[in-house]
């Protein structure tokens, strides 16, 4: 009987200690479940995700026709870019799903470039500074996340000489540009490399394409005949445009993914060189008293408008990529 006594009073403790064990363990379930919920997960929302990769389209087909500007920096930039350039590389592989993600970022550049064309044609002549400034502080803004992509894969001291030497290139490329050059007549062959041209500067972020047709008096005729629908310049253009990805997609995509990080700084060096080359052909130009009475602005009032432009686009970025955080879009 003894026995029996000392052996159950063993078993009612043993049940006490698992019961004990249990209820900790429930009491951590719980502690879990309310940590969880104390943070905020990512939203997968179908349709958020569809405008916002509709806003990226218009936002890049926005860049890729604004001066001093690329829509291959900002595809960069707004999370576009790699998946992008796979696609191109390997148009065959994942073919409908890609489809299926990039229709909407399609469209999002085929409205952002018309819904700006008629407005860049007749407002940038005269506060070229003004929208320049707002988009250089959307780059500026979103710089950040491009040089953690850059780093991702480490960042040794020959990938901070390539990004030196490209942002030097293209700074000094960008004054020799200021300089008069030869007006070109357009025709069907002249609109074929504009828009082989214009092509390179999403493929290659960094370029910016406008510039180059700026330079040769092509661009205020491109913005109109975009505005105008105007298919005998259209069509070689868009011509242009497709057989300059098909040719030189997978080139590039295979750089990117032999040479990542020298790449990726390169187009950072590309980034840093091209905006500041935009003080002095676009904005430090636009302060001369003749821009100014064109814009009927005084000095201070066009310098203040500036500043407060560069700091819509930098909050504009910020809140942008707060979005993005929250619904997640990308894989």
């Amino acid at each position: 009987m003894q026995n029996f006594a000392e052996q159950q009073e063993l078993n009612d403790q043993q049940s006490l200690q698992n019961n004990n064990k249990a209820i900790t363990k429930n009491e951590t379930k719980k502690s879990d479940i309310l940590d969880k919920k104390n943070v905020p997960d990512k939203i997968n929302h179908p349709l958020g995700d569809w405008f916002i990769r509709l806003f990226k389209g218009f936002m890049i087909g926005f860049g890729g026709i604004v001066p001093g500007l690329s829509g291959g920096v900002l595809s960069v930039i707004l999370g576009v870019y790699d998946r992008m350039m796979s696609f191109l590389g390997n148009i065959r592989k994942d073919f409908l799903n890609n489809v299926k993600y990039f229709f909407p970022v399609g469209i999002g550049g085929v409205l952002g470039i018309v819904f700006f064309a008629g407005i860049i044609e007749a407002a940038f002549g005269t506060y070229a500074a003004l929208f320049t400034a707002l988009f250089i502080g959307f780059v500026a803004g979103t710089f950040p996340s491009v040089y953690r992509t850059a780093g991702k894969q480490g960042r040794a001291g020959s990938d901070w000489a390539t990004l030196l030497i490209a942002a030097g290139f293209v700074f000094v490329l960008m004054l020799l540009g200021e300089q008069n050059f030869t007006q070109v007549e357009p025709n069907i062959i002249v609109w074929f490399l504009s828009g082989a041209v214009v092509a390179l500067g999403f493929i290659v972020p960094g370029l910016s394409p406008s510039n180059f047709l700026i330079y040769f008096g092509l661009y205020d005729k491109m913005a109109s005949g975009i505005k105008n629908f105007d298919f005998m310049m259209l069509i070689p253009f868009m011509a242009g445009v497709v057989i300059s990805i098909l040719l030189f997609a997978k080139f590039v995509n295979f750089l990117f993914v032999k040479y990542y990080s020298k790449m990726y700084h390169i187009i950072l060096g590309l980034i840093i060189g091209s905006t500041l080359g935009i003080f002095p052909t676009v904005i430090f130009p636009a302060f001369t008293t003749e821009n100014l009475a064109a814009m009927k602005m005084s000095f201070v009032v066009a310098v203040t408008v500036s500043i407060v432009m560069f700091v819509v686009g930098i909050v504009i970025s910020y809140f942008f990529g707060k979005l993005e955080e929250k619904y997640s879009p990308e894989d």
